[in-house]
């Protein structure tokens, strides 16, 4: 799941200026690209990785069989590595795929001093270590959904005690049919498996020497045939990547769309050069906004990704770039995100989970009693709207006219509701208290910023205007994410970014196979799953669209999550960087980016 928590303004004023950031990009021969993540990354293994920031870097490392055209907007699914489209057969049943031959590996021990070309049999191994039980995917519910046909019989045999995944063991879904050539079976009809094929950031292309080399470490040691390498790694800290020096030859190619201007304009500058163009990219881990902003400000970063809603009244007032700072030749980009942040229950939780009607029932009462308008105005700057279901904005399936009146403020209507089941104050301490008599407490895990605490601001007094008492569980969010996935935090906020152009892949959120995973609130009912074994088999189309809708409000109605908000997303950029434009989906920008160094500050 993607975490992009805004941070907090603290009102340093905008003329602030590092002399080191004067000094950031050092030789003006030499071109860097430099900027922040606001969450520390986990590692580099695509298999085992979950969150956005690690997968960002995995996506330049490593290549999957096809990519998005970075400038084609709606998103368009275009080759990588393959050769061509996939050949598809058998009712979206048989995917058939030629890889370019020619196509090397960075450079690694593991592979003895000799040159490695990229093989169909090194997808083969890719996908087969997602379904190995050691590996601990974070994507086999997702890959298991595939169907590939005798993955999931390959898998049983591994989870049998003392046993081990069998890679050499030939499976009818997964096959190389020569040096080249990789043929994809499925059990059930799959119309938008070409988006997993063009997963990078989590189905790259491994080499299987590489991972058999450096076993357990292999989160630090990440190997592809993508346009850069890790180069130097401080955990949380700063992450340098080099140009990758066996990266094929590649020209810049695009396909904007005619009416698309800025498009236009960006592949006019940047039509065939050779691919990647900046020589490094340097990542800063900064979790608070005001050093985040003040290192974009100071010149220390080439952008800003993600302004964060402190800022918006300072930067953009009235969603416009400040006049001080146009000036300076910064230039902005802003897009409704296909993003959703929510807040979800554990539904094995003795206190805010199960499916019992005066369960629903509390946590249809604090969702009535949570002032979204409220975070969207302060803790958001009115850089969002309040989301009505799970599916965001710019994915296939949202629907701008769904209105859940569950979504709406309502302390009232939810003060009746808690009195009317029992959760009432039975002690006298102002406080209520559960059915039972004992104490109605929320924990919500949250992390240690201030954007963090101004959203927990929210909260607190939303149930404390209701007479609910909560209480935050602060630490790190890796280890947040570490006790969520153990089914061991009752409550937490989140935010989750569309990885394909398809919304149902929101519909994972309460599918019960995926329990403490993409469905991170552990949510089962029987309905639901059958609608979602229903409609990932169909065609996109008004059928499909009925059934996702219909999913939409069962989550609603039980209430496992709080969906919040869709943001409204602003990012800045130095006049220096070329190039740049926020795809909706992927994240390989920075081969196709640039660095103007006669214009850098000296």
């Amino acid at each position: 799941m993607k975490i992009m928590f805004s941070r907090h303004f603290l009102g340093i004023g905008l003329f602030f200026l590092s002399v080191s950031g004067l000094q950031a990009q050092g030789s003006q021969s030499e071109k860097v690209l430099r900027y922040a993540f606001e969450i520390a990354e986990t590692g580099f293994d695509p298999a085992q990785i979950s969150d956005y920031y690690s997968r960002t870097a995995t996506e330049n490392i490593f290549d999957a069989l096809y990519r998005y055209d970075y400038l084609a907007r709606p998103a368009k699914v275009v080759p990588n590595v393959a050769q061509d489209m996939p050949v598809i057969t058998d009712d979206f049943k048989t995917f058939t795929v030629k890889v370019k031959p020619g196509i090397y590996f960075a450079d690694d021990p593991a592979f003895g001093g000799k040159k490695r070309e990229l093989t169909a049999q090194d997808f083969v191994y890719t996908f087969k270590r997602i379904f190995d039980p050691k590996t601990k995917s974070q994507i086999y519910s997702d890959l298991e959904e595939v169907k590939l046909v005798g993955m999931d019989a390959l898998r049983r045999e591994a989870e049998k005690p003392g046993a081990r995944f069998n890679y050499d063991t030939d499976v009818e879904g997964l096959r190389a049919l020569d040096r080249y050539t990789i043929q994809f079976k499925l059990l059930e009809s799959k119309p938008r498996f070409i988006y997993q094929l063009a997963e990078s950031s989590v189905l790259g292309a491994m080499a299987r020497e590489v991972v058999e080399m450096y076993g357990d470490k292999i989160m630090e040691h990440p190997v592809g045939t993508g346009p850069f390498k890790l180069d130097q790694w401080t955990r949380s800290s700063k992450i340098t990547f080099v140009k990758n020096p066996n990266f094929r030859e590649e020209n810049y190619q695009a396909e904007p769309a005619a009416d698309d201007m800025l498009s236009q304009e960006i592949y006019r500058q940047m039509k065939g050069k050779r691919i990647p163009i900046v020589d490094k990219v340097e990542i800063s881990i900064i979790d608070e906004v005001q050093p985040r902003w003040l290192s974009f400000l100071g010149n220390e970063h080439d952008f800003l990704m993600y302004l964060p809603a402190q800022f918006a009244n300072q930067v953009i007032p009235g969603n416009k770039l400040a006049p001080h700072l146009a000036k300076k030749g910064i230039r902005i980009e802003r897009y409704a995100a296909p993003e959703l942040t929510f807040s979800y229950f554990n539904m094995d939780n003795p206190t805010v989970g199960g499916n019992e009607v005066d369960k629903v029932a509390l946590r249809r009462a604090i969702a009535l009693a949570y002032n979204t308008e409220e975070e969207v105005r302060l803790p958001r700057r009115n850089q969002a709207i309040s989301a009505q279901g799970v599916i965001p904005p710019n994915t296939w399936g949202y629907d701008p006219k769904f209105k859940s009146e569950l979504s709406d403020y309502n302390p009232a209507r939810a003060k009746a509701l808690l009195d009317l089941f029992g959760y009432v104050d039975k002690n006298g301490d102002g406080w209520r208290d559960m059915p039972d008599g004992k104490p109605l407490v929320l924990e919500y895990a949250t992390s240690p910023s201030a954007a963090d605490r101004e959203l927990n601001e929210v909260w607190k007094k939303s149930m404390t205007a209701v007479g609910i008492q909560i209480v935050f569980k602060t630490a790190k969010w890796p280890e947040n994410l570490k006790a969520a996935r153990a089914g061991k935090v009752m409550m937490w906020g989140l935010g989750n970014s569309a990885s394909s152009p398809d919304g149902g892949s929101f519909l994972d959120f309460g599918y019960s196979p995926q329990k403490f995973e993409g469905n991170l609130a552990g949510f089962q009912n029987d309905e639901y799953d059958k609608l979602y074994r229903q409609q990932v088999v169909m065609p996109d189309g008004p059928e499909r669209l009925a059934i996702m809708q219909r999913m939409v409000k069962i989550l609603v109605a039980y209430m496992p999550y709080k969906f919040n908000t869709h943001r409204i997303r602003t990012d800045v950029m130095q006049p220096w960087l070329i190039g740049y434009r926020r795809h909706p989906l992927s994240r390989s920008f920075w081969r196709y980016v640039d660095i103007d160094t006669s214009k850098l500050p000296h």
